[in-house]
């Protein structure tokens, strides 16, 4: 493996880099940040598609390779750094965690990010309107999957790749005003594990490119 220090692309907001900066905090990965704006387009110049032609946030830099998509970025480092797992080793509760991952990474958060809405905008459509209906959609069905897997997290009692994907989720139902109250194990689990320090460190509010009158 290469001994320079990992380089994270991210963006404060994008939720699929939200889930990357807690794993790494999680498995206490030292690495270096560089921002991309994706207000500004930034994510399509050049230099950037070069790092990934896919054109979104994040990307990582790590043991001498690139890496894109949030889950296989933290699949490999699952696999690459097992200490402090996320992944639990019983076969049946690992299905579960995947399904959830796949749940909010597959089906809620690409059809409300920022490429997709701008999209909308664009067709005369109402934006946020879009983005609380399909995590409203989606969360319905988290919510009774959870009702079967939950202990004090999404799947028992361990912190897992399912909590890591919940959290930024639950970020952006906030943002786009989703009532909350509708669902709530995915509230009490959010609220939780917003208390652990991986979490914390990993908020939007939290990083350098975060405007300041969004930490308000």
């Amino acid at each position: 493996m290469s001994s320079e220090k990992p380089m994270l692309y991210t963006y404060c907001r994008s939720s699929c880099a939200f889930r990357v900066r807690t794993c790494l905090n999680w498995k206490g990965i030292d690495c270096e940040y560089s921002f991309v704006g994706l207000l500004k387009g930034e994510q399509k110049e050049e230099k950037y598609v070069e790092v990934n032609p896919y054109k979104v946030v994040p990307a990582l830099k790590i043991d001498g390779i690139v890496l894109t998509q949030s889950v296989a970025i933290m699949e490999y480092l699952e696999e690459t750094r097992p200490e402090k797992p996320l992944l639990p080793k019983d076969p049946h509760k690992r299905a579960l965690v995947r399904s959830l991952v796949q749940a909010i990474a597959g089906d809620i958060q690409p059809v409300q990010n920022l490429r997709v809405l701008l999209h909308i905008e664009s067709l005369g459509g109402d934006k946020k309107e879009w983005a609380k209906h399909t995590i409203n959609v989606g969360f319905e069905g988290v919510e009774k999957q959870l009702s079967k897997s939950s202990g004090k997290f999404c799947v028992g009692d361990e912190v897992t790749l399912a909590d890591v994907c919940l959290v930024p989720q639950v970020f952006n139902a906030n943002r786009f005003g989703v009532d909350l109250s509708k669902f709530p194990l995915i509230q009490r689990i959010a609220n939780d594990l917003s208390e652990l320090e991986a979490f914390k460190k990993a908020h939007p509010h939290n990083q350098p490119d975060c405007p300041s009158e969004e930490k308000k």
